[in-house]
């Protein structure tokens, strides 16, 4: 990203690793003037001709922060404007402190539905008009309460326009309006609960509202309304139903865009017949600029349309109304605590600058955010804010630019104005750099010299200016491109422009991959891979000229083997490959001729191991059993001490065994590095087992468990036997012993009829 710059301006702008070097001469052996720091002190210019931009900030305003006095006004953000000499496309940081003051200035407008069906509303918020202004009190003491409210637009299909509802368009109702000031803001809060009293109900026929005119007048007539420029301004609009939005307005015959300007007379909003509804990017739009937060005080039912609208409006709140508003007070008083305890910054006008922020709050993590919630009176919040372009712009006029960082919902703000560091003192004789001379003889007359190097006239090309650039298939150039006479121009790889090659991709398409070298000679991606990385990667080397240039500690055709040995050292006794092998750019190559394989030679699957090999030594010595005589113990397992103790430690490994005979454990260690065993004196021994108690435990469990189920099938049957006798009883009682109806019955005496007999 360095050496393609070819003026000293481009070359700081390209990034932080880049410098300029003006030293005369400096180039004479096709060296790159703007290079890395590192490689232009290789390469032999002297450091004090160096020029590498840095950072610089001036602190035009910075007050600190302040409560509200009597003639000052209060103080939150610091600093307040401040001047940053800015390098392209590298960040740079700085600290921006915010305190919530005490007695900070709060403007409360209350902006109210007043159609019909707010009427038990409005009774009940004019009772609670002083409290509203005593609960405020708390919280600062130069507190201002006004009040305003809205209908609709004067016309169908909004209104009745039969004449005698245009002028009470319900019992006990007022004309409909748009928007009325009823009560501009003022520390006489006791007037609030007067005109809230005295306001009268209007009505309208469509259910959606005019409220977002009554929104956008609140706003933008400062004057009228007597916001105050330092204060935190808050609106409290209330209503029960929706709102009419930009192109609402057609349904009426009103197609002139709303122009989000004041249009107050006599209190009154003049332009509702002529201007349509607000849109709702004009309303948050006013709103950020005017630095008022807005609280949705709505009713149930409409929540969910106003928490949708509130996610496009800055600093904006919603929260559910009471039917009759008998919650108002604790809803302003819960959302003012979580506004004016959330600071946002956010930055104005930075187009074309990055602009991040981090903080960490009250916590000790930091984050990449511009918001603290929970912020009290007295408590200070440090975000590091990161200010970064990409890129300078094509007009020097360009160069300087002014944005501002601000809290959401106030009217402080932080001006920073960036001067781009985009060209150099030497390029600038009029800022106190060096020489600039314009048609240079060391330019050969086509081109001024500056900053050691030549900048060549249009049509001119060359380090000296020398290549006219009207003859560039010249062979006095084509032949400075050859590396030998029988060479192919720039090997093929390139075209010679005025004695110099540019080299073409390597790659077609990908112009971040191009052939380099005087010859265009080289391919640096080209050289072999290790572990799916070329030159095994920067850790390891870095490709040049097709081979691979190895780092300190590897070498190899991919820098793939290491020149250390101690990843071939053995765990356990410490030992290059544990004796057993040879170790080979790092890894172990096992001796074939051992039972030992693995990466450090240290397994045996064959092999009985150190600790089979001295079980019958240590068995023998410290025990006196084994199946080896004592004669043969003694002069064989000398190597056998016993201790009272034994554990693992370092260079030694434990050992441990089960003796047939008794069961019990014992525990030997031998050192990896002699032949050194060292057995503990007593075995460890399991409890033994008391059969006769698991014998009489099993008995009587057998046993508890056969009463327990007698148990369980007599209280079967004695529940199975009381329903049945049960049953029996309801049967007996049914039963009836009529004798008439007995079919088997017979009576005692027979009666027969006599044919012949007649009455």
């Amino acid at each position: 990203m360095c050496i393609d710059q070819k003026t000293c301006g481009a070359c700081n702008a390209a990034g932080p690793l880049c410098g300029w070097c003006t030293q005369d001469g400096y180039d004479a052996k096709n060296k790159e003037r703007c290079d890395t720091m590192q490689n232009l002190i290789k390469h032999g210019c002297d450091s004090s001709y160096i020029v590498s931009h840095e950072h610089d900030i001036e602190y035009n305003k910075d007050e600190p922060p302040q409560n509200a006095r009597q003639d000052e006004d209060a103080i939150q953000l610091s600093p307040q404007e401040i001047t940053v000499q800015l390098r392209p496309n590298t960040p740079f940081k700085f600290k921006v402190n915010f305190r919530q003051a005490d007695n900070y200035p709060v403007d409360l407008y209350y902006v109210m539905d007043l159609s019909n069906s707010m009427k038990d509303d409005k009774a009940k918020l004019a009772e609670l008009g002083d409290l509203l202004a005593e609960d405020m009190s708390k919280i600062t003491e130069n507190f201002r309460l006004g009040f305003g409210s809205f209908v609709d637009k004067k016309t169908m299909p909004y209104v009745s326009t039969v004449p005698d509802k245009l002028e009470a368009p319900c019992d006990g109702c007022a004309a409909p309006y748009g928007f009325h000031n009823q009560l501009s803001l003022t520390e006489d809060t006791p007037q609030f609960r007067t005109k809230v009293f005295a306001a009268p109900i209007s009505g309208n026929l469509d259910h959606p509202e005019g409220g977002f005119d009554a929104i956008m007048q609140a706003v933008a007539c400062q004057n009228e309304i007597g916001w105050r420029e330092k204060s935190r301004k808050m609106l409290l609009y209330s209503t029960d139903a929706s709102f009419h939005y930009a192109g609402d307005g057609m349904l009426g015959g009103i197609v002139k865009p709303c122009d989000g300007q004041c249009h107050m007379e006599n209190n009154y909003y003049t332009e509702s017949l002529n201007q349509d509804y607000p849109s709702v990017s004009q309303v948050s739009s006013k709103i950020a600029e005017r630095k008022v937060n807005i609280i949705f005080a709505v009713t149930k039912e409409k929540l969910d349309v106003y928490r949708k609208l509130s996610q496009h409006i800055e600093g904006s709140a919603v929260g559910e109304l009471a039917d009759d508003s008998s919650n108002i007070v604790e809803l302003v008083r819960e959302n003012y605590n979580k506004i004016s305890g959330t600071v946002e910054l956010k930055t104005e006008g930075a187009e074309g600058v990055h602009v991040s922020f981090k903080t960490k709050c009250f916590g000790q993590d930091e984050r990449d955010t511009g918001v603290c919630d929970g912020i009290k009176v007295g408590q200070n919040v440090s975000y590091e804010v990161t200010v970064e372009i990409r890129e300078c712009p094509a007009n020097e006029e360009d160069w300087e630019k002014t944005f501002s960082i601000y809290p959401v919902g106030l009217t402080e703000q932080l001006k920073v104005h960036l001067k781009y560091l985009c060209d150099c003192d030497c390029e600038a004789p009029e800022l106190g750099g060096g020489t600039k001379e314009e048609n240079s003889p060391r330019c050969n007359g086509s081109g001024t010299f500056e900053c050691g190097a030549c900048t060549c006239n249009p049509g001119m090309y060359g380090k000296n200016c020398e290549c006219d650039g009207t003859n560039l298939d010249s062979e006095d150039y084509n032949a400075a491109c050859r590396m030998t006479n029988r060479s192919e121009v720039c090997e093929g790889n390139g075209q010679c422009l005025c004695g110099q090659c540019d080299c073409n991709p390597i790659t077609a398409g990908d112009q971040s991959k191009k052939y380099s070298g005087r010859y265009c000679e080289c391919d640096d991606y080209s050289c072999d891979y290790y572990d799916n990385k070329l030159c095994g990667g920067p850790g390891r080397g870095k490709c040049h000229c097709g081979s691979c240039v190895c780092n300190p500690g590897f070498t190899g055709s991919a820098c793939d083997c290491a020149i250390s040995q101690e990843p071939c050292r053995a765990k356990e006794s410490g030992l290059i490959c544990n004796g057993k092998g040879t170790c080979v750019c790092g890894v172990c190559t096992c001796n074939t001729e051992s039972y030992y394989r693995g990466p450090t030679c240290e397994d045996c699957p064959s092999c009985p191991g150190k600790c089979e090999q001295n079980r019958a030594c240590v068995l023998c010595r410290a025990f006196e059993s084994a199946e080896h005589s004592k004669e043969y113990c003694d002069a064989n397992c000398t190597h056998v001490s016993v201790v009272d103790h034994v554990e693992e430690m370092p260079g030694w490994k434990l050992c441990k065994f089960r003796d047939e005979s008794d069961g019990c454990y014992y525990y030997f260690i031998y050192a990896y590095d002699g032949d050194f065993v060292k057995a503990q004196r007593t075995k460890e021994c399991p409890t033994p087992v008391n059969v006769l108690a698991i014998v009489l435990g099993i008995i009587l469990a057998i046993i508890l468990i056969g009463l327990l189920l007698l148990c369980i099938w007599k209280i079967i049957v004695t529940i199975h036997d009381r329903r049945e006798y049960a049953k029996f009883m309801r049967e007996e009682q049914k039963r009836k012993w009529e004798v008439g109806e007995n079919p088997v019955y017979k009576p005692a005496t027979s009666k027969y009829d006599n044919p012949m007999y007649a009455q």
